[in-house]
């Protein structure tokens, strides 16, 4: 098949014009996560359900270039192939660097994304980028290591488990650190926060305006979908004027995503099919 190659601009996740034109594909192929949020319900073998962390199944990088293979050849309007889960790419960085590899030599006319926490990006900026990478997005719900304490029931690095108020500072500096990087490797930021009433909306400006101070191009503030059997299965959901208008307040320091579909790990398609 002959493509085009794709322009920075046609990623439909992170540019609202590129959303009717052009879709993605997301590789299962991250099964693990090194962060356990407590917004986080970690069933993620769902058919039934649409929302980040889902997936029919686990994808072995070995795997990926047919199961590309075969969707590629009846689409025309792929952009983009991103890694989002269901777990953290870089809980284990050398499955997600062999699949990326994998993808940018078979199609190298194809952008190429990951979904991460940050939690562990920094070390492999440099081999994410020189295998294709041109965009990323990190998760950051806090930039406040008392609010962050809240967010995170524990964090791992290294083997070592840490919670609380260190759990929190650790994630904000390396989060931090690898947005800097990224900056410097031309890499395309996202940044998105989880909406979590009574816990962090009120901070949201903040961290837009500190994520927009690193360097971040874009903003995602996603609406907290509330899990059962998880510490902030109570919290509820929030009204749309609300989230308007923390958005807006966002928007003061850096520029919105609005089309968010809260996809599946294993999403096909232009934003607005059905998985």
């Amino acid at each position: 098949m002959n493509h085009h190659r794709r322009r920075m601009a046609d990623h439909p996740c992170f540019y609202g014009s590129a959303q009717g034109r052009w879709g993605r594909i997301h590789l299962p192929v991250a099964p693990e996560c090194n962060v356990h949020c407590c917004f986080c319900n970690r069933r993620y073998d769902c058919a039934n359900e649409g929302r980040p962390g889902l997936t029919r199944r686990i994808l072995n990088p070995d795997e990926v270039l047919s199961y590309l293979d075969e969707i590629m050849k009846d689409r025309t309007d792929i952009s983009v192939v991103g890694i989002a889960g269901p777990g953290d790419p870089l809980c284990d960085p050398e499955r997600t660097l062999k699949t990326v590899k994998a993808v940018h030599a078979a199609y190298p006319d194809l952008l190429l994304c990951l979904s991460t926490n940050g939690l562990n990006l920094t070390d492999h900026i440099a081999d994410l980028a020189e295998a294709g990478v041109t965009h990323v997005t990190v998760t950051i719900n806090a930039v406040l290591p008392q609010i962050g304490s809240h967010v995170y029931d524990w964090i791992r690095i290294g083997g070592k488990v840490y919670q609380g108020r260190e759990a929190a500072e650790r994630m904000i500096f390396r989060q931090r650190e690898a947005i800097y990087k990224l900056k410097a490797k031309g890499v395309v930021v996202k940044i998105n926060t989880v909406m979590l009433p009574g816990v962090n909306v009120d901070h949201i400006p903040r961290i837009a305006a500190e994520v927009a101070g690193w360097g971040a191009d874009v903003m995602n503030c996603i609406p907290l979908i509330p899990l059962p059997n998880t510490p902030f299965a109570g919290l509820g959901k929030m009204a749309k004027g609300r989230i308007d208008h923390t958005r807006s307040l966002a928007a003061l320091s850096i520029p919105q995503m609005y089309h968010c579909r809260r996809c599946r790990a294993d999403a096909v398609g232009l934003l607005h099919q059905g998985e």
